[in-house]
């Protein structure tokens, strides 16, 4: 039984507040892995190659790819090297825009 009513979703006027904002959160995860597997494909490398090239684990990339990992702006920054991009270019596509 919860006890901490603040842990509950808000609800007014029926639709619950902020399940956008949660929803949006949970999804840049796929759309970036979906990124980065598209432009490693397109380059024609392999997961262990790209891993190879990114100094990233290819365990980590392939949980990267599948949306499973919350990824380090570390992390980003040499994958998007790695893929002969930077960040503007990278993050200029309209999965990424509202």
């Amino acid at each position: 039984m919860l006890t901490n009513t603040s842990l509950l979703p808000t609800i007014v006027s029926g639709p619950i507040v902020g399940i956008n904002l949660i929803l949006s959160t949970m999804d840049i995860k796929e759309k970036f892995g979906q990124k980065v597997k598209s432009l490693r494909e397109q380059k024609g490398f392999s997961i262990e190659h790209f891993a190879n090239i990114s100094n990233v684990d290819r365990n980590y990339i392939s949980d990267i790819e599948k949306g499973k990992r919350n990824v380090s702006i570390t992390i980003m920054e040499k994958i998007i090297i790695a893929l002969d991009t930077d960040f503007i270019t990278f993050f200029n596509d309209k999965n990424f825009k509202k």
